[in-house]
């Protein structure tokens, strides 16, 4: 029972579960924002690229070959490149909207870091005992 008690203690952990949250948050906001590059910021990107669609962009290295009844024999080979360059913008977006997420908790963090406490009295009465006895022996 031993390997039970410690995975379900592991399991259970808070930071554990903390990190299963922020998965599935990390995931629904990567879906979110893949949804807005696609749906929004590409179209208003389109007209600024001269009405480009960049998830057309292509580099045929060998084209398909297509028989007469319109059925693809052979595939060739086509390198996606708009593809890339979408999900490269959705990372940046991504990794840029974390970092000032991650900087405005940074800076939360700090204004809750309080003003150190007092040191407790006997180190305060210990610091005044040194001091005394270092004033007496320069005093010799």
């Amino acid at each position: 029972m031993g390997m039970v008690s410690e995975f379900k203690e592991f399991a259970v952990k808070g930071n554990l579960v903390d990190m299963a949250v922020g998965f599935v948050m990390g995931t629904a906001f990567a879906t979110v924002t893949k949804d807005f590059i696609d749906g929004v910021f590409m179209p208003l990107l389109q007209p600024v690229m001269g009405g480009i669609d960049l998830s057309e962009w292509n580099w045929v290295i060998e084209a398909p070959v297509v028989a007469a009844d319109g059925t693809v024999t052979d595939p060739g080979w086509v390198i996606n490149v708009g593809v890339f360059l979408t999900s490269l913008i959705t990372f940046i977006i991504v990794a840029f909207v974390m970092f000032l997420i991650i900087k405005g908790m940074n800076n939360l963090k700090k204004k809750e870091e309080a003003a150190p406490s007092a040191p407790p009295a006997n180190e305060v009465l210990l610091a005044e005992i040194r001091d005394l006895l270092a004033r007496q022996n320069s005093k010799s």
